[in-house]
C-alpha cells in the first residue's frame, strides 16, 4: 500500500500537478498546504516537468496554474542547462516566443514568468549559439503577426528587455562565462537605447508605456553601460521627475545609472548632470512645503548619489567649484528637512554617509589644494554640525509621549549615527567645534531673556558627548568650563538627565587627571542612581568614574559605597546594572588600604551572605535559584575589577597616589575563604543544575583571573571541591575553571600536586564519558581538548603520569575533529597542534603517534576530502603542517596508503590529482601559508566546486 501511494506521489502529470496547485490554493489545512508545496518543488525538477509546463501553459486554464508551467520552465533552463541536447535550442527558443506573444494580452504574472525563462535561454545561448539575441527579441516583437495588438507586443518586448539584466544578475553562469556574457550585453544597448529613447519622447506614448520603458533603462543601468551612453536617456529621466505617474520609475532609473562604480570616468556626463540635479530645487522646497514626502525623498535620493558616488571627481574640477558647491548645499538642504526623523520625514539619514565622503576627499588632497578647499568647506561643515544638533532634538514632552516604542527606537539609531557623524567632523574641524558648543551652551545656560527648551540643551550636550567619548579631549582648554556649566542645568527630564550623565561618564579620563573638579559632578551621579529610568547612564557613569578616577575618589568612597548599597538593596536597577555597579565598587575598593577594603567588603557583602545562608538551608525551586544566581553573579562582579596589585595598565599616577600596600591576605581570599563552606552547602544542593554550577564556577574563574598568585591559599580546596563537581556531573564551566588552574599554577611546586591531581581525574572522567558517548555534550568536548591544549604548553610532564591513558586521550581528540561544530573541531586542532611537537620529548606521546598517528591523518583527510565545513581547512592544514614537522617519516607512508584507497578521501578527485597533492604536501615543511592554499585548492576538488561560483568566497 505504502509503495503504491509513493508511485503514485512520483508521478508528475499535468493533472497531478493542477490537483496539487488546487490543494496549495485552496486546502484550509497547513499540512495539507505543506505537503502539496514539497510535491511540486519535486515535480518542477522532474524530467516530466518538460511535458507538463507546457500543457499547463493552455488557454483556460486559471493564471496561477499557468504560472506554475512558466516557473517550471524557468527553473528546467537556468538550472539543468546541461541537460538540454544542443538541437533542442531552437524548438526551445520558438516555443517561448510563441507563448510570449500569446500572453502579451493576457495574465502579466505569466508573461513576465515566460520573460525570465526566454532571457535565462538567451544568456545560456549568448554569444557562440545566438549571437544576435536581443536584436532577434526586438524584431520578432516589433514585427506585426496579426494576432496581437501594437501596444500589448511593445510592452512584452519592454518586460522581455527589463528582465534580461535582471536575470543576468542572479544567474549561475560561472565567472568566465558572465564576463562574455555582460559584455555581449553591453554592447547590445545600441540596439535597445535608440527604441527606449523613441518610446520616452514620443508625444504619443501612454504614461505606462513611459513608465516601462523607465524600469527597462533602470535595469539595464546596472550592467556597467559607459555613462556617455546613456547621457540622453539620463536627461529624458530627468524630465520625467516633472511627471508624476512616472516620477518613481524615474528616481530608480537615475539613482541606478549615477551609483554605477564605472560613471567617475565620464567627468563631462556628470558635469552635465549637476545642473539637472540643481534644477530640481523648486520642486523639492515646493515637496516639503507641501508635506509631500514621497517627492522630497526621491529628490534626495538623486542628489546624494550624485554627491556621493562622485565628490572627488567633481572636486577635482576646480574650475566648477561653484556649481559642486550649489549641489553640496542641496544636500545640506535635505540633512536639515524639516520635520522630526522617523515621523514626520525619513529622508535626513539618506544624507549622512556623503558628509563623511566628502571629508574624506578633502583631506584626501595634496596640502595646497586642501587648505583652498577647507577654505570653502569648513564653513559648510561648522553649518553642518548646527543642522545635525537641530535634528538630534527630541521633539516636544506630549508628541513624543505619543509615539510608537519603535518609532522611539529608530529615532535612538538615527542619534547614534548623528553622534557618529560628529566624531567624525571633529578630525575636520578640530578644537574650535567644542569651543563652538561650548559658547552656544554657555549662552544658552546664562540668558535670563529666553527661557530655554530642555531640548535645546540636550542636544549641544549630546553633541559633546558625542566627540568626547571617542576622542581625547584632555587637553581641550573647553571642558573646565563645560564641568562647570553642568550643575547649572536645570534636570528636569530623564532624556536631558541621561544625556547629563553620558557626557559625565565621556569625560571620566579628563576628571582622572583633574581630580578637583570630580566633587562639581559625582554628587548628580549619585543622586541619578537612584532613579530607575537613568539606570543605564548613572551606573555606567559612576563605572567609568571608579575605574578612571580611582585614586582620587578616597574622600568620597564611604558616600559611594553607602549610596550604591542602599540601592542595591531596593532592587531599584535590573541585573545587568546590579553587575555594573558591583564591577564599579571593584575598582574603587582596589584603591583603598586593606583594612578599608576589608571593612567596605564586610558592609557590602554581609546582607547577601546571610541572604545565600537563607537561601542554601531552603528547599530548591525556581525563584530561590534565581535569587542564589543574582548573589553569586554579584560576587563574581565584584571580585572580577577588585584587584590591589598595581598593573602596568594602571593609572599613570598610581604609584605616587597609591599608599603603600600593607602586607598579608589579599581581601577577596580573605572573604572567599569566609564563605567557601557556604558555597559548598549551597553547591551540595544545586550540584544537578547547570546555571548554579556556572554561576560557582564563574566566582572563582574571575577572582584567579584578577588575584593571579594571590589566590594560592584557595588552590587545594577548590581542586577538591572542583574535582568532586565534576564527579557528580560534567560541565564545561568545571572544565575551564581547571584549565585556568593550570595555566596560573601547574608550575608552582606548591601547588603542583592538587593541580595535577584535579586534571588526571577530569581526564580520566572525560574518557569514560567518551566511552558512552560524547555527542550530547560538543560543549565539554570543546573544553576538554582546550585543557589538555593548555596542559601540553604549561606543564607537559602531565603527559608522562601512569595514570593518564594517552592514547584514549589521542583517539578522543580524532573523534572530536568529526564532531560538527566548528569550535569543537578548531579546539580539538589545537590540541593535536600542541601534541604533536612533543612526539621527541615525551616518550608516551611518541608511542600513540607511532601506533595511531595514522587515524589521525586519516581523520584529517576525511574532513578535507568534504566531510567538515569549508571554512575548518586552515586548522586542517595547520595539522598537516605539524606531522610533516614532527612525523616526517611516517608521514610518507600513511599517505601513501591512504590515498591509494579508491574514492579516499573522495569518489571525485582522481589518483592523479592524489598523487599531486601527496607530493605538494610532503615537499611544504617551511610555509604554513603555502600548505594552507593547497589545502584548499584539494578541498575545492574534492567537493566537485573547483572553478565554480561557489570557490568566490574563497
Amino acid at each position: 500500500m505504502e509503495r503504491r501511494q509513493e508511485q503514485q506521489s512520483l508521478d508528475f502529470t499535468m493533472d497531478n500537478v493542477e490537483k496539487a496547485l488546487h490543494q496549495l490554493y485552496y486546502d484550509p489545512n497547513i499540512d495539507n498546504k505543506n505537503l502539496a508545496q514539497k510535491w511540486l518543488m519535486q515535480a518542477q525538477l522532474s524530467p516530466q516537468a518538460w511535458q507538463f509546463s507546457w500543457q499547463l501553459l493552455n488557454g483556460g486554464k486559471v493564471p496561477e496554474i499557468q504560472y506554475f508551467g512558466a516557473s517550471a520552465l524557468h527553473i528546467k533552463i537556468s538550472r539543468y542547462w546541461g541537460d538540454i541536447p544542443s538541437d533542442q535550442y531552437e524548438t526551445l527558443k520558438s516555443q517561448l516566443f510563441s507563448q510570449i506573444s500569446a500572453f502579451a494580452s493576457g495574465s502579466k504574472i505569466v508573461l513576465t514568468r515566460l520573460c525570465v525563462a526566454l532571457a535565462s535561454l538567451a544568456l545560456n545561448m549568448m554569444p557562440d549559439t545566438w549571437p544576435r539575441a536581443v536584436p532577434d527579441m526586438v524584431r520578432v516583437f516589433q514585427t506585426e503577426d496579426g494576432q496581437t495588438d501594437g501596444r500589448a507586443r511593445c510592452l512584452a518586448l519592454l518586460e522581455l528587455l527589463t528582465v534580461l539584466p535582471e536575470e543576468f544578475q542572479t544567474s549561475r553562469l560561472p565567472p568566465f562565462r558572465k564576463g562574455q556574457v555582460r559584455s555581449c550585453l553591453s554592447q547590445e544597448c545600441a540596439c535597445v537605447f535608440p527604441l527606449m529613447r523613441q518610446l520616452l519622447q514620443q508625444s504619443d506614448s501612454p504614461g505606462f508605456v513611459k513608465q516601462k520603458v523607465l524600469k527597462c533603462f533602470s535595469s539595464w543601468a546596472q550592467l556597467g553601460i559607459p555613462l556617455t551612453d546613456c547621457e540622453e536617456l539620463t536627461m529624458a529621466a530627468f524630465s520625467a521627475l516633472r511627471d508624476p505617474e512616472l516620477f518613481d520609475s524615474a528616481v530608480e532609473a537615475l539613482v541606478n545609472t549615477i551609483s554605477q562604480p564605472d560613471a567617475q570616468r565620464y567627468v563631462n556626463t556628470l558635469l552635465k548632470l549637476i545642473p539637472q540635479a540643481l534644477g530640481l530645487q523648486d520642486q523639492l522646497h515646493q515637496a516639503v512645503q507641501n508635506g509631500d514626502i514621497e517627492t522630497s525623498h526621491g529628490i534626495c535620493r538623486i542628489v546624494v548619489a550624485l554627491g556621493e558616488n562622485h565628490s572627488r571627481a567633481l572636486l577635482e574640477q576646480v574650475d566648477h567649484w561653484q556649481s559642486f558647491l550649489a549641489l553640496v548645499n542641496m544636500i545640506m538642504f535635505c540633512t536639515g528637512i524639516p520635520g522630526h526623523y522617523p515621523v514626520n520625514e525619513t529622508t535626513s539619514s539618506l544624507t549622512l554617509t556623503f558628509w563623511y565622503t566628502l571629508q574624506d576627499d578633502i583631506l584626501s588632497f595634496e596640502t595646497e589644494k586642501q587648505t583652498v578647499y577647507l577654505q570653502v568647506y569648513r564653513p559648510v561643515y561648522f553649518q553642518l554640525v548646527d543642522v545635525l544638533l537641530q535634528k538630534a532634538q527630541f521633539p516636544a514632552d506630549d508628541e513624543y509621549a505619543s509615539w510608537s516604542s519603535d518609532e522611539k527606537e529608530q529615532f535612538r539609531i538615527y542619534r547614534v549615527d548623528i553622534s557618529d557623524t560628529l566624531m567624525y567632523v571633529y578630525e575636520m574641524l578640530g578644537a574650535e567645534l567644542l569651543s563652538n558648543l561650548y559658547d552656544k551652551l554657555g549662552r544658552l545656560l546664562t540668558s535670563s531673556e529666553h527661557p530655554t527648551s530642555w531640548q535645546h540643551t540636550e542636544a549641544l550636550l549630546f553633541g559633546f558627548q558625542s566627540i568626547a567619548e571617542t576622542v581625547d579631549v584632555n587637553y581641550s582648554d573647553v571642558v573646565p568650563g563645560l564641568i562647570g556649566l553642568i550643575p547649572r542645568i536645570n534636570i528636569n527630564n530623564v532624556q536631558l538627565a541621561d544625556t547629563v550623565m553620558f557626557t559625565i561618564g565621556a569625560l571620566a579620563e579628563w576628571l582622572a587627571d583633574h581630580p578637583v573638579m570630580i566633587s562639581k559632578v559625582l554628587p548628580l551621579v549619585l543622586h541619578a542612581l537612584g532613579n530607575p529610568e537613568l539606570s543605564v547612564s548613572s551606573v555606567s557613569t559612576l563605572k567609568k568614574i571608579c575605574r578612571e578616577c580611582k585614586y582620587d575618589l578616597l574622600p568620597y568612597a564611604a558616600n559611594i559605597v553607602a549610596v550604591s548599597q542602599d540601592v542595591l538593596l531596593k532592587q531599584i536597577h535590573k541585573t545587568s546594572q546590579c553587575m555594573w555597579l558591583m564591577q564599579a565598587l571593584g575598582f574603587l575598593l582596589s584603591a583603598l588600604q586593606v583594612e578599608d577594603i576589608l571593612s567596605n567588603l564586610h558592609l557590602l557583602i554581609t546582607p547577601y551572605i546571610q541572604q545565600l545562608e537563607k537561601l542554601a538551608d531552603e528547599t530548591p525551586n525556581p525563584s530561590n535559584k534565581l535569587a542564589i544566581i543574582h548573589i553569586l553573579g554579584l560576587l563574581s562582579n565584584l571580585f572580577a575589577t577588585l584587584d590591589i596589585s598595581c598593573h602596568d595598565d594602571d593609572h599613570k599616577a598610581a604609584e605616587v597616589k597609591k599608599l603603600p600596600v600593607v602586607q598579608g591576605p589579599n581581601p577577596v581570599v580573605l572573604v572567599l575563604q569566609q564563605v567557601f563552606q557556604l558555597i559548598r552547602k549551597v553547591l551540595s544542593t544545586w550540584l544537578n543544575d547547570a546555571q548554579v554550577v556556572d554561576a560557582v564556577c564563574t566566582i572563582f574563574e574571575k577572582s584567579v583571573k584578577t588575584l593571579l598568585d594571590d589566590f594560592a591559599p584557595i588552590v587545594p580546596q577548590l581542586c577538591e571541591m572542583l574535582g568532586q563537581m565534576y564527579s557528580t556531573i560534567p560541565q564545561a564551566s568545571a572544565i575551564d575553571l581547571t584549565r585556568q588552574m593550570v595555566h596560573i599554577f601547574a608550575n608552582e611546586p606548591a601547588h603542583f600536586p592538587p593541580i595535577k591531581a584535579l586534571f588526571l581525574l577530569v581526564t580520566s572522567l572525560t574518557l569514560s564519558l567518551f566511552q558512552q558517548g560524547p555527542r550530547d555534550h560538543p560543549d565539554i568536548v570543546d573544553s576538554f581538548m582546550q585543557l589538555l591544549a593548555q596542559a601540553l604548553k604549561r606543564k607537559p610532564c602531565l603527559f608522562m603520569s601512569a595514570e593518564l591513558d594517552v592514547k584514549a586521550v589521542f583517539q578522543c581528540g580524532v573523534l572530536s575533529l568529526k564532531f560538527p561544530e566548528p569550535t569543537t573541531v578548531k579546539s580539538s586542532c589545537l590540541f593535536f597542534m600542541e601534541f604533536l611537537p612533543r612526539c621527541g620529548e615525551l616518550a608516551p606521546v611518541g608511542q600513540v603517534v607511532h601506533e595511531d598517528g595514522k587515524l589521525l591523518l586519516q581523520a584529517t583527510l576525511e574532513g578535507i576530502g568534504g566531510q567538515a565545513s569549508r571554512n575548518m581547512m586552515d586548522s586542517f592544514a595547520d595539522i598537516l603542517f605539524c606531522l610533516n614537522k614532527n612525523c616526517f617519516s611516517y608521514l610518507v607512508v600513511w599517505l601513501k596508503e591512504l590515498m591509494q584507497q579508491d574514492g579516499f578521501p573522495s569518489p571525485r578527485v582522481t589518483q592523479e590529482q592524489k598523487d599531486n597533492f601527496t607530493q605538494h604536501i610532503l615537499r611544504e615543511r617551511v610555509n604554513k601559508r603555502r600548505m594552507r592554499d593547497m589545502v584548499k585548492e584539494f578541498t575545492l576538488l574534492c567537493r566537485g566546486l573547483h572553478g565554480t561560483e561557489y570557490t568566490a568566497d574563497y
